[in-house]
């Protein structure tokens, strides 16, 4: 496996790393129209879609598909029964992301000025969240808490759960997640007909106001295209990593790093930078020695191959520079003073600090957000948070005095615009 090698003092360098970078999430314009579709005929046909499309897609008898939801008791009796191992470090990874997600809980406030007028903001949780996880034989626990234990901490009044079954597989570890976090309710269904119920709803799904969680190319298709009806998180495209290294971490590590996200698929981005050419060789070496290991490594050979990079830069701030217009999904600073070089990055989605920060932790356990901006998105947006489940209210409550001197102003600038009505329903309350 030959990763490529890039250098900053490279005349084209800049052209290099703009190819290194692109990716077009070009639209499918079968799959666009497939999804168009499928939303419209669950608009429609509401239960009686969603059932022949589930047992289409998902390979389900008819008497399985007709009894979507999983009850209660089949969560609890999956958390219950799960090895002991497993249960344990669940329940430690959700209480470490329960905390980290308390405190960035917002809360109301106003303040009066000095006219008597008062002014605010009001907090309020949205009502109801959907929460889509990828199911069948693939087990995403931590995708359960990551969604939904910001969502509960936001006070969330319901929370939907959707997973796909093919085959009628349920998957322990998920069921077990979505009893621990305290999951309202739970469907068998997926893909966009699963969307399509979340933002439309069914007799059997109730209609929510915000999607999130991670998909395939059709779920991604469904979220942007309800979006306006339902909020959407986000619309994620390939995991990245990028790690910035002064070549005193052992290269092993650092070829692991990048193994952990090429092994999502053969699109995922796994990039080193650093400013020891040496060491760019010595990783090289570790990740054609590691890979045999891997069973995941042709997935990652290819992510590696195609969209990997190993690129020596002049010194590290150059590397923070580069960062900065890369503005990753994901950050390791494999140096020796990681702090130094915060006020410098701009754009991340999450940063892991120092050598024994391996990105992996912020996957599973360390407590913030694994749903975090890619494709240079960084630039501009936030990792999922609490914040993404609460919305705003502004509070306004005029004085007499105040509803007099707002008034002009507002009658002024409203004049301004050529709306008679605005100005003189603000100067009908002058004293």
């Amino acid at each position: 496996m030959k990763i490529r090698s890039l250098s900053s003092v490279q005349p084209d360098f800049d052209k290099q790393l703009a190819q290194l970078l692109s990716f077009e999430s070009t639209q499918d314009e079968k799959l666009e129209a497939t999804v168009a579709s499928i939303l419209s005929d669950v608009r429609k046909r509401g239960d009686m879609a969603l059932l022949e499309y589930t047992r289409r897609f998902d390979r389900l008898p008819i008497e399985v598909a007709a009894s979507l939801e999983i009850p209660q008791t089949e969560l609890k009796l999956a958390f219950d029964n799960l090895p002991t191992d497993q249960r344990v470090a669940l329940e430690q990874a959700a209480q470490r992301v329960t905390s980290y997600h308390q405190k960035q809980l917002q809360t109301s406030w106003t303040y009066t000025d000095e006219e008597g007028t008062l002014l605010g903001q009001k907090i309020s949780p949205i009502d109801r969240v959907g929460l889509y996880v990828p199911g069948g034989k693939a087990a995403y626990p931590s995708s359960v808490l990551m969604n939904a234990i910001p969502a509960k901490v936001a006070g969330v009044s319901e929370l939907i759960l959707v997973v796909p079954t093919p085959d009628g597989v349920r998957n322990s570890l998920v069921l077990a997640a979505a009893y621990l976090v305290g999951a309202d309710r739970v469907f068998t269904i997926g893909g966009a007909q699963a969307v399509a119920a979340l933002a439309y709803g069914t007799e059997t799904i109730p209609k929510v106001d915000k999607i999130v969680g991670p998909g395939n190319a059709y779920v991604a298709s469904a979220k942007r295209r309800v979006f306006g009806e339902v909020g959407i998180d986000m619309i994620a495209g390939p995991s990245e990593i990028l790690v910035i290294c002064d070549g005193k971490t052992n290269p092993d590590w650092i070829a692991m790093d990048l193994f952990s996200q090429a092994e999502h698929d053969e699109l995922a981005q796994a990039i080193l930078l650093t400013p020891d050419a040496e060491y760019a060789i010595a990783v090289q070496a570790s990740a054609s020695r590691l890979i045999e290991q891997m069973p995941r490594r042709d997935i990652i050979r290819t992510a590696l191959e195609s969209r990997g990079a190993l690129i020596t830069v002049r010194d590290l701030d150059e590397a923070c520079a580069i960062s900065n217009r890369i503005a990753p999904e994901h950050l390791e600073l494999s140096v020796d003073n990681p702090h130094q070089w915060l006020p410098i990055l701009r754009h991340a989605g999450a940063i892991f600090m120092g050598r024994h920060t391996s990105e992996a932790l912020g996957d599973y356990c360390a407590g913030p957000n694994h749903v975090l901006p890619t494709s240079g998105t960084a630039r501009f947006s936030s990792p999922l948070g609490v914040y993404d489940f609460q919305k705003r209210s502004s509070l306004i409550e005029a004085s007499k005095i105040g509803a007099s001197t707002l008034g002009d102003i507002a009658a002024t600038l409203a004049y301004g615009e050529g709306l008679q009505a605005h100005a003189q329903s603000a100067i009908y309350r002058k004293i």
